[in-house]
């Protein structure tokens, strides 16, 4: 009899100083709680590693400044590889991985109940938020790396993810890289056909034109023209001076002069012939047969070198729209797990201890001073 007497009255000396404190006591309950959670219950689950960098075979020169130095020289992609994280963690890659690795029914199906997805049928939003827990994706800008590091119940499903990821997340950022470059080249593709068009009316109508006039280059024509008039000119001069110097010592009606006036005349007749050709307003004046030939064939060069210059430019394009191929450079390729990383048993018992302790300290503070002040 005394021996239960004295197991009841410690009961209830514990009952009654679990009432006195029950901030402790509640403190106590929920650590026991908490430990047993993550110590026997909490689901195992596996992580797998991946390191990557996004590289192009675009040759870019290499600059120094301080920033730079303070950068370690690895943030020359630092745009590229957050447009990268960014995709690996949007709602496409959300929809990609459930198609095709099962996102949906292996959280939802696997793991204990605070860790697994709680609704297999959850909104996308929800779902966004739960793969957002479980996929992490950190970039190292000092060495410019993109650190990928995916949690699943299962090793295979973890390495699988992080697979697809790095493939998908690859292949977006080549199809964005060249969507413009596409883009510029339908564009440039279009204006060398409409020139190269435009370049083959002005020739025809170039080889016409000479066709035409029977002339292969008027222009030449004209040049021929206007040296044969100055060498006409240049004999009539000097035909003149012979007549002047033989006027002195013999009379007009000799043979002599008659025959140099005669030879003058016909050179004069035969230079006003010449400068007929050349300047005569009639339709086949040579003159105006050259300024419309001139005007034809500088048609014809623009043309020509509009080609020419569009033709470049798309071969440039071309060449540029190669270079936005980008490449993941698999640094660490994802790991297959071998042993659970998480959850870390030990270290979540002692956080949410002294957590639980710290706050359960601060109300027994709090009891004290109040107690005080009533007293």
């Amino acid at each position: 009899m005394s021996e239960n007497t004295n197991v009841a009255t410690s009961s209830r000396r514990w009952l009654d100083l679990a009432k006195r404190q029950l901030h402790w006591t509640i403190c106590f309950v929920l650590i026991v709680i908490v430990s047993f959670y993550w110590a026997l219950w909490a689901s195992d689950r596996y992580v797998s590693h991946a390191h990557v960098i996004l590289e192009s075979p675009q040759i870019s020169t290499p600059e120094l400044s301080f920033s730079s130095i303070l950068s370690g020289g690895g943030g020359k992609n630092s745009a590229d590889m957050l447009l990268l994280r960014d995709y690996m963690l949007s709602t496409d890659m959300l929809h990609f991985l459930e198609k095709n690795a099962d996102f949906r029914e292996h959280y939802a199906n696997n793991g204990d109940f605070f860790s697994r997805l709680g609704d297999q049928n959850a909104p996308t939003e929800k779902l966004l938020d739960y793969f957002h827990s479980v996929v992490s994706v950190e970039l190292d800008e000092y060495a410019g790396v993109l650190r990928v590091d995916v949690d699943a119940f299962t090793p295979e499903e973890a390495n699988k993810v992080a697979s697809l990821m790095l493939q998908e997340g690859e292949r977006h950022m080549n199809e964005m890289g060249q969507r413009l470059a596409e883009q510029q080249v339908k564009f440039l593709e279009t204006q060398v056909n409409s020139l190269e068009t435009r370049f083959e009316e002005t020739r025809q109508a170039l080889l016409e034109f000479e066709n035409e006039n029977g002339l292969a280059s008027p222009t030449s024509t004209v040049q021929s023209l206007g040296s044969v008039v100055a060498q006409l000119e240049g004999q009539l001069a000097s035909l003149k001076a012979q007549r002047s110097a033989m006027g002195s010592y013999q009379s007009k009606n000799s043979p002599q002069m008659v025959n140099l006036q005669s030879q003058i005349s016909a050179l004069q007749s035969q230079i006003e012939e010449e400068k007929g050709r050349l300047a005569a307003q009639s339709g086949g004046a040579l003159n105006a047969v050259s300024s419309k030939y001139q005007m034809l064939q500088l048609r014809a060069q623009f043309a020509q070198q509009a080609y020419s210059g569009t033709l470049a430019a798309l071969e440039n394009t071309r060449v540029e729209a190669a270079r936005q191929l980008k490449q993941l450079s698999v640094l660490q390729s994802p790991t297959m797990p071998e042993y659970p990383e998480k959850p870390e048993r030990f270290y979540m018992i002692a956080v949410f201890s002294v957590i639980a302790l710290f706050v359960t300290l601060i109300i027994n503070m709090l009891i004290l001073i109040v107690k005080d002040h009533k007293d």
